[in-house]
């Protein structure tokens, strides 16, 4: 099956196109943009498709990132990605920016240890979520305070990766995303964005330890 996976969702307008049975990546265009996502992602799904050289009738399964990340960013691939699945009808399914940056963190670091993807938020919050060796959540996703995220760290004795650490910018591999995606199962549902921002998206520490 051909996954088209997009992102939207940081600093760069990306796609790929992924064939799942093969285990093989066919095509990667990425665009450092910071804005201005709605102009470009188009054009970008179609430069992949073409390096790929597959037409987009041949895409089985569409993957997005969800966030958090960028608020018009995210909705922006995820309308493109939800209008492209319906009119192909095909499965579209979400991918978020911490499992992305968690599964790419394993993919290389061969560590027994779990990995505490924390994205510096803005605000003084920070996007926090763990994960175990697996690959598998240990808490739900939250906007968490610098002192929460040290001690969720500390309670899991968790290797810290993302933006909040390195102080880079938020970047994702597309790749990745892709292949997560082709995993997915999409359940029936569709993707959602994920914002973790407003009273209602932002659990206390308690609870996002309480799946630990």
């Amino acid at each position: 099956m051909i996954v088209l996976a997009i992102d939207t969702a940081g600093i760069d307008c990306s796609a790929a196109l992924f064939d799942s049975s093969a285990e093989k990546l066919l095509s990667v265009v990425s665009e450092e943009i910071g804005k201005g996502h709605a102009e470009r992602l188009m054009a970008v799904i179609d430069q992949a498709l073409d390096e790929a050289g597959v037409d987009l009738k041949s895409v089985g399964k569409i993957a997005v990132m969800i966030g958090p990340g960028s608020f018009t960013g995210i909705r922006v691939g995820v309308a493109a990605a939800r209008g492209l699945a319906l009119s192909l009808g095909i499965e579209c399914v979400g991918v978020s920016t911490l499992e992305t940056l968690a599964a790419s963190h394993l993919a290389i670091s061969h560590s027994d240890k779990p990995v505490l993807v924390a994205m510096d938020a803005k605000r003084e919050e920070i996007y926090a979520q763990a994960f175990g060796v697996d690959g598998v959540s240990l808490n739900v996703p939250a906007a968490l305070s610098a002192e929460d995220v040290d001690k969720l760290a500390a309670s899991l004795s968790a290797e810290p990766t993302g933006s909040w650490i390195s102080k880079a910018g938020d970047r994702f591999d597309i790749g990745m995303v892709a292949r997560i995606g082709a995993r997915k199962d999409a359940a029936g549902t569709r993707p959602k964005p994920l914002y973790l921002r407003g009273p209602d998206a932002k659990p206390q520490l308690g609870f996002a330890l309480a799946r630990v």
